[in-house]
């Protein structure tokens, strides 16, 4: 498909079992879908001469095969993905002129016989595993001049104006020197270390914290609204927390505890994490509650089980939802577990997925700072007649749901370890103006013990008995509930309707493949304007996610895929849609986060 001037984003849904992928040359724009990491046998990825752009994510963790893969000529940023140390097939990497920016240690292990980093805003060192390269290009980035730290070497700028490489002997005797005085460094700490921890040891003679030293510790809040560095803690006591807030996207493997056994390293120590500092927004509480009026009432956009959330507006003209969690008021939740939250969800990059903005960390004021969706939430597009909307098109109807979809996708299949949502529901997918869906409250799993609690009427499966009982498949369930109710426009469990006809599902299952009784379900907002086979596919995607059986239900990539393919048949005449094109809400109208 080279060499073809295409036009738009590279389809999603690639095929799975493709071995080689020419895409260069073409016109596409946005970045290279998430579906790549699921591509296990793929040996030959170029995507080289697009408008391509945005930071690469950690998607190559599971590509042992890929042996050539060119990104050149795009606009990629940021830093190389950690996935990349698992090519391990790796032979040819060509990254030139893009602008991707930090270090290029990640690519020291890797079996590269054919290296061009040219024109980009790399720094730091080369590191000497890659300076013995055949075919090696580094000029056009900003490569340290001075010293090597120990164990590497500078590696000359191959094209114009690059310094030429040091000596042996003279990087022998600096990497001498260095190795000589972290020796020294390395003996001074473990000596002030020493003498701290017998002035201390009355804290562990028994093998817990002094309880007055815990308690007398408290965290010092951020309150400007400039950009600040989190570090992660890892003194959470909650084990729920570790399990749903790891989402962070392949973690190299920690380094291995030396003098303590894991129950005294729990009670004992407060270490600090060997993961990458995190940047996230951090606003005063007494800039948050200007924004939002005090919390007031009129601010109110929506409660959960978790807490309310709040429309905040800016002078200048931004607006934001401000979450706050009163269920970590409630169960006397630290601020050190409020970071661990915060460090988690900020990890969660994905299109469709609601962006955390920043977070307020004040005593007692726990707050998430979201992006503001204009347009609310799908149920109120459904379920809430107001002046602001007409009804959704078909067309939108399955737009959402793919979206939301590819969004579950990424918390099942991409993050590591994998995650469930377990509050999926329409309340919880949010739409912009553009009516694209971004799924909210995730990577808050942590507050859902039981999540019968927390999802609405009609969203429990049926598995869903005790706690412990909900998986990924549970979330597949809730899906499908949702997409009962594009079809239909009707809510999950409506106590007004005929007894047979309250809860959604158990109406609508048995019609699902009546082509007949499909038509009468559909939601008559639509008028009939929607294709018949692209109904019939929706229906049948439907009724796989809401099996009673939950390992009956599909995994989200095959419903994603499904998805898919109700995209590629839906064909509306293009007469229609003046007419029935989904509303935006007026720029008064407050949305519901």
């Amino acid at each position: 498909m080279s060499k073809n001037n295409i036009h738009g984003d590279i389809p999603y849904q690639l095929p799975p079992n493709a071995v080689h992928i020419n895409l260069a040359r073409n016109a596409f724009t946005g970045g290279v879908p998430y579906s790549i990491s699921q591509m296990t046998d793929l040996e030959y990825l170029n995507v080289a001469s697009n408008q391509l752009n945005g930071q690469l994510t950690d998607m190559f963790g599971k590509l042992p095969k890929l042996s050539v893969l060119d990104l050149s000529f795009n606009r990629f940023s940021g830093s190389l993905p950690q996935s990349f140390r698992s090519l391990s097939s790796l032979k040819t990497l060509y990254l030139q002129n893009n602008q991707f920016s930090s270090t290029v240690n990640v690519l020291s292990t890797l079996p590269l016989e054919d290296l061009n980093l040219e024109n980009n805003q790399f720094t730091g060192w080369i590191p000497s595993k890659l300076k013995g390269i055949d075919n090696l290009q580094v000029g056009g980035n900003s490569w340290s001049s001075g010293t090597a730290p120990p164990g590497m070497v500078k590696a000359s700028n191959t094209g114009s104006g690059g310094n030429s490489l040091k000596g042996n002997s003279i990087v022998n005797g600096v990497a001498i020197a260095a190795a000589v005085i972290a020796v020294l460094v390395v003996a001074l700490i473990l000596l002030t270390f020493m003498k701290k921890r017998s002035s201390s040891s009355a804290h562990y003679l028994d093998g817990r914290f002094d309880e007055q030293l815990s308690q007398n510790r408290t965290f010092t809040p951020l309150v400007s609204d400039d950009q600040k560095e989190l570090k992660h803690s890892s003194s959470i006591s909650m084990k729920a927390f570790e399990r749903s807030l790891s989402t962070g996207l392949k973690r190299q493997p920690s380094e291995p505890r030396k003098s303590f056994n894991d129950n005294e390293f729990a009670n004992k120590v407060h270490s600090k994490r060997s993961t990458n500092p995190i940047t996230m927004t951090s606003y005063s509480l007494e800039d948050l509650r200007a924004a939002t009026g005090g919390f007031s009432a009129g601010r109110l956009l929506g409660q959960g089980t978790i807490g309310r959330v709040f429309k905040a507006k800016y002078a200048d003209g931004k607006v934001l939802a401000v979450k706050k969690l009163e269920t970590i008021n409630d169960s006397g939740g630290s601020s050190s577990e409020f970071m661990e939250l915060v460090s988690g969800v900020s990890k969660l990059h994905h299109p469709n997925i609601s962006e955390l903005l920043g977070y307020c960390s004040e005593p007692g004021h726990p707050l998430l700072v979201y992006e503001f969706q204009r347009n609310g939430s799908l149920h109120d597009f459904l379920h809430l007649s107001d002046e602001y909307s007409k009804p959704l098109t078909w067309d939108t109807r399955i737009k959402i749901a793919l979206g939301t979809a590819r969004a579950v996708e990424y918390l099942h299949e991409v993050c590591s370890p994998s995650m469930t949502h377990k509050n999926i529901s329409s309340a919880n997918i949010l739409l912009d103006e553009e009516l694209n869906p971004h799924l909210s409250e995730c990577g808050l799993t942590v507050f859902y013990e039981d999540p019968s609690e927390n999802l609405g009427p009609g969203y429990n499966a049926p598995e869903c008995i005790k706690p412990s009982s909900y998986t990924m498949k549970s979330d597949i369930y809730c899906f499908g509930v949702v997409m009962l109710e594009l079809l239909t426009g009707r809510k999950p469990y409506d106590s007004s309707k005929p007894r047979m006809e309250q809860s959604l599902v158990r109406w609508a299952t048995p019609q699902l493949h009546d082509i007949d009784a499909l038509a009468q379900m559909v939601d008559p907002a639509l008028r009939g304007l929607y294709p018949p086979k692209s109904l019939s596919r929706f229906a049948d995607v439907i009724a796989l996610c809401v099996q009673s059986e939950p390992e009956f239900r599909p995994p989200m990539s095959e419903v994603v895929q499904a998805l898919v393919r109700c995209v590629q048949h839906t064909s509306i005449n293009k007469r229609l849609g003046g007419d029935l094109s989904a509303s935006r809400r007026s720029d008064d109208s407050d949305s519901y986060y």
